[in-house]
This record gives C-alpha cells, structure tokens and sequence, in this order.
C-alpha cells in the first residue's frame, strides 16, 4: 500500500526547518549570531546583552554615549522570527525609557507565528543601537539539495517572510548557485548588489558584506545563515539588522565551542530529552504516538495515520538497531505527551532482527507499565516469530500485518478510546 506525501509530512518539513532547533540543526540567538559574524568581518550594529532591567538602562547608557545614537533598540531574545510584529522590539529614547521596556519584556511570553499558541517566554534582551536606515533587504545563505550546493538568497523585500516573497513575488528574489569547489566568486557577490540596486558605496559595502557572511557559513558549518533584514544606511554602510545562524549538527564536532551557546530554555522539553538518549523527535500537536525506524518510513507512518483519521503526536525516530534501551526511552517520551491516544510502533526489521524488536517491546510495556493501546507493526527478519511473541504477551500489544491493516487497527483504537 503506498501513500502519497500529505500535508502533514509538509507540515513537519516546515516546523523542522524554521522554528524547530532539533534534530537536524542547532538553533541560538541573535545576538550570539552576531557575535559570530562579527569576527569574520560581518557589519553588525554595536549591542550588548542584558537578562535584567537594570542591565539593560545601563547597556543603553553605554550605547548613547559611545555610539552617539539618537535612539537604541530593545529586542527580545527568542528562537522565533515575528518578533516585531508581536511586540518584542522596540525603540528608546532614552535609558530609563530602555529600563521600562525592558520591565515589560522580561517575563513577558510572546507569540508569533513561528512559536505557536503557547508562545516563548522572553529570559533575555539585546540592547543595540540605532541605526540610520535607507533601506531594508533581504539576504540568507542554505543548502540546496536538489542540487548539492549552496545557494545564496537576495531580495529587495526586506523584513518579509521569506516563503511569503517566493510565494507571491518570485521576481523579486534571486538565488545564485554557488559551486563548492570555488566558493562565491567576486562576479557572484557582485550580481546580487546589483539586483539589489545598490550603486557606489552602498554597492562596494553590501559586495563584501556578502563576501564575508559567505566565509562565515562554510567556515561554522552553518546550515543556516540568514539576514532579515540587512539594511542600508543613509550614510552608505551595510549592516546585518538582524541575523538568524543555524548549525548542522552533523558538524558540531568541529566546533565544540558553539555547543556553549544552545539555549535549552528555547527548546521543547520532549525533545531535548529525546536528544539526550540520541533519538529523533519532534513533537506534534495529534494523538497517535508514533515510533519508527527510518526518517522515510516514518515520514510514510504519519501519512497513514492521518489516513486513517488519526492525527500524528510526534515525529520519533529510534534509529536502525531499536534497542531495548532506546525502545523504552520512545515510549517514556510518547507517554508524556497527554493527548495521545494511542501508539504505533512501525519498524523494519534490517538491521536488527524483528523477534529481538518484538522483545524489547514487550520489556519495555512490562517495566513502563503502558496502558494505552500499542499497535505493532514489524517487517523483516523474523517477523512471524515477532509477531507470534506480541500476540501471546499478554499486553495491551496488537500486532498488524502490513500498513493497510495497522492503519485501521489505529482506527479502532482511536475509536474505542
């Protein structure tokens, strides 16, 4: 039985990719982004961090005396973009006008349209100084896969969504292929000031504003490097407004300095707890718990549960061995979750042998004590043994032969609940 990929399985890419720091990168704040461009030669405004009023009246006190700026910007510091519209940036005149904003932000839970309903609590502030703005674009740096290179983003539509622009005005984004063996070339850096309209030194300076954010991702294994909105001042210069870093996790082991930065706050406490027994987990807002082995196939698993008039809770990854050890730690964090219903385990049985999956199943029902239905669905090797182990457990366990028939067994269940 095949299954199409469904809205869900697009929903999932969505929240992995833009609000969602695990597991496929690692997320940190603006202004530690900030601090990482600046040492490769990014402009940046001037700014300093602050987790209490009283830091911030006096990080603006600085600012106005050092920087000799009209007004400082106070912005909230969260792993979300929106921020502005939501009310968690915004300009004072003053240090103790800084100190009241400040007042109002800390503590505050803001909610946009990357955080969801429940929004995230604001624990800290940047404070930086104001800028002179002519003009606001957009730059960001990612990985195509579709074509194994890097691909730099420019757009005259800075501060929108991104996704909003390609959407409904593609004409006004541009994306240049940059070849891995050569990096970006001068012609290329070049070629986006252009589209951007920029002449004199307002084109010399976003040139090697480009150049250098260029160097800064391939050089911190970025997966992604975005500038929403890098900004044009009326005196010429080039500065990154705002700057949202993203790092590939795969890489991190080359930069073990960065791991200081992740901010557990930000982060779902599901899955930071699944990342500690290293499995893949997203959690969702449906009531089927899901555990897999394979990001396809559980890709696949949410299609057929949404299908079967289900809605998936989470995304679960246990990996190809589906030991024991990592079985029991899935079902500890599908069981969290209260809205679950009930759980399908769907698991190949390649690597491991499916009678040694069909054990540490049962173990782990027995030690956990599970009470909600369990539909098991296991392929492979030994499957027949498997199956016959789930059928005389004793448990709560139904097995299901094939996707067609776990998928209405995931109906039933859903029914009787």
């Amino acid at each position: 039985m095949l299954f199409a990929q469904s809205e869900l399985s697009i929903e999932l890419c969505v929240h992995a990719i833009v609000s969602n720091p695990r597991p496929n990168n690692m997320n940190i704040h603006e202004y530690q982004g900030k601090d990482i461009l600046r040492k490769f030669g990014v402009a940046v405004p001037k700014g300093i961090v602050a987790y209490s009023p009283e830091e911030a009246k006096l990080a603006a006190e600085q600012l106005f005396s050092e920087q000799n700026c009209a007004v400082v910007v106070v912005k909230a510091q969260i792993h979300a973009g929106g921020r502005g519209k939501a009310g968690g940036v915004k300009l004072a005149k003053s240090a103790e006008e800084a100190f009241d904003i400040a007042q109002e932000m800390i503590g505050m839970t803001l909610v946009t349209h990357q955080t969801g309903a429940e929004g995230k609590e604001v624990r800290r502030l940047l404070v930086e100084e104001g800028m002179n703005i002519e003009k606001e674009f957009y730059v960001g740096i990612t990985l195509d896969r579709s074509t194994s290179r890097n691909v730099l983003m420019v757009s005259t539509e800075g501060g929108m969504e991104i996704e909003k622009v390609a959407e409904e005005s593609p004409e006004r984004l541009l994306k240049i292929q940059i070849d891995p063996l050569y990096g970006i070339q001068s012609f290329q850096a070049r070629e986006a000031a252009f589209f951007l309209g920029l002449q004199g030194e307002q084109f010399r300076n976003a040139v090697n504003f480009i150049s250098a954010l260029y160097t800064a991702y391939t050089a911190i294994d970025a997966a992604i490097a975005e500038i929403n909105p890098l900004v044009v001042t009326k005196e010429g210069k080039v500065f990154a407004l705002d700057a949202k870093i993203n790092f590939d996790d795969n890489a991190l082991y080359r930069h073990k300095e960065f791991l200081e930065l992740r901010d557990i706050s930000e982060e779902d406490p599901f899955e930071v707890e699944a990342s500690k027994s290293n499995l893949n987990y997203v959690r969702l807002d449906g009531n089927v718990g899901c555990m897999v082995n394979g990001a396809g196939l559980a890709m696949a698993t949410m299609d057929m549960i949404q299908l079967a008039g289900g809605k998936p809770a989470n995304f679960l990854d246990v990996g190809g061995s589906a030991s024991p050890q990592t079985v029991e730690e899935g079902f500890k964090i599908i069981l969290s979750d209260k809205n679950v219903k009930a759980i399908l385990v769907n698991i190949f049985g390649g690597i491991v042998r499916c009678d040694r999956v069909a054990g540490g199943i049962i173990e782990a029902a027995k030690k956990i004590g599970l009470h909600l239905p369990v539909i098991v669905r296991l392929e492979g090797t030994n499957a027949p043994i498997a199956q016959k182990m789930l059928d005389d457990s004793g448990l709560n366990l139904v097995s299901a032969n094939g996707l067609r028939d776990a998928a209405k067994k995931v109906q039933s269940a859903l029914a009787s609940s």
